[in-house]
């Protein structure tokens, strides 16, 4: 499961002109589900998102999270996180999970947020044509991948 997390100052996401989820203060995330990802990801990748630490304290230190800033996220699915360009020019998403089982693995992720106290959590359309526009923050970047802490190599 892999994860773009960045810090804003506000983002929204439209469809067809139509704004339908927004955050102010906290993330946009891109998120993406990939084929042999397992339920516990969805755990795992949540209470690191929501503890990471990644907002400044009063010595400009990063060093509180979303939960202590009472942040919002706004989390878009990005199914081309899972590009393979080790060929060629043009890149493969076969390593995406199949889009039914992504989608709830999408929902859960947001949901667990939720769980694990962020007071908002708005999301996208799953699959739909999308344009994000954001303020980012700092900037401030991470990218997350489940794989990297549970050792787990995917073919």
């Amino acid at each position: 499961m892999k994860a773009v997390v960045q810090r804003v100052k506000c983002a929204d996401v439209k469809i067809d002109g139509q704004k339908v989820g927004s955050c102010n203060e906290g993330y946009m995330i891109l998120f993406c589900a990939v084929e042999g990802d397992e339920v516990e990801d969805i755990s795992l990748l949540a209470k690191k998102v929501a503890m990471l630490r990644i907002f400044c304290d009063e010595n400009d230190k990063m060093n509180k999270s979303i939960l202590d800033v009472g942040g919002e996220i706004l989390c878009i699915s990005q199914f081309t996180l899972a590009a393979d360009t080790k060929k060629g020019n043009r890149p493969s998403f076969i390593k995406a999970m199949p889009v039914e089982k992504a989608s709830q693995f999408y929902d859960e992720f947001c949901e667990e947020l939720l769980k694990l106290g962020v007071k908002k959590v708005d999301k996208g359309i799953f699959g739909a044509d999308m344009q994000v526009s954001l303020i980012n923050d700092g900037p401030v970047t991470i990218c997350l991948d489940t794989d990297i802490w549970t050792n787990r190599e995917k073919t």
